[in-house]
């Protein structure tokens, strides 16, 4: 299990995707466990559905949020290129966690190119030694959960199988965020990642 007194997670997506949410997230959570959190984001061309990154370092003490290549514990990817864009950072013996969602670039679009095929695949035969690669399906879950906008969410409850945090802490800080209506659907949607 990884300690929440140290904690370092890259969380990629594009714009839309509720990256931004996730980060806060994650640093709701460290202040209700009382760790010291920095988190830092860049939006890139996120209205154009663009790359978007979150980076959440939770531990005794943080003195700087940027996580460096080979750093990081956690790589939540919410789309597959996202995930090949973001792999480096993940450290040996990390976890990759990358949702089975395909957004085309523009670059791809603007070019005629083709969408790589075999992604996981790719990152599974190319990561460091001890690091482990779990694709989901995350936007079903989220559906079924009642909003697949709480991708998110479903992505927080795979983590959140790898900490120590107790799950009362991960239900206080969704409670903490979201307004009365989305609590019960944005809980669902964690344990359907934390139960799979």
């Amino acid at each position: 299990m990884i300690m929440r007194s140290s904690l370092n997670i890259v969380i990629a997506g594009v714009g839309g995707q509720g990256t931004l949410v996730a980060g806060k997230l994650f640093g709701t959570l460290a202040l209700r466990t009382g760790a010291d959190v920095k988190v830092s984001e860049v939006h890139g061309m996120s209205q154009r559905g663009g790359s978007v990154v979150t980076y959440v370092k939770m531990g005794e003490k943080i003195y700087s949020p940027v996580i460096e290549k080979g750093g990081a514990d956690f790589v939540l990817a919410f789309e597959e290129i996202e995930a090949l864009r973001y792999a480096g950072f993940l450290k040996k013996n990390g976890k990759m966690i990358v949702n089975e969602k395909r957004i085309e670039p523009v670059t791809i679009r603007i070019s005629k190119g083709k969408y790589p095929d075999d992604i996981v695949s790719r990152l599974s035969s190319s990561t460091l030694e001890g690091t482990e690669i779990i694709s989901v399906d995350a936007d079903r879950l989220a559906s079924e959960a009642g909003n697949q906008r709480s991708v998110n969410m479903v992505m927080a409850g795979i983590l959140s199988k790898f900490t120590d945090i107790e799950e009362s802490e991960w239900f206080a800080s969704i409670d903490e965020i979201f307004p009365g209506k989305l609590r019960e659907i944005n809980r669902n949607a964690f344990l359907m990642g934390r139960n799979i």
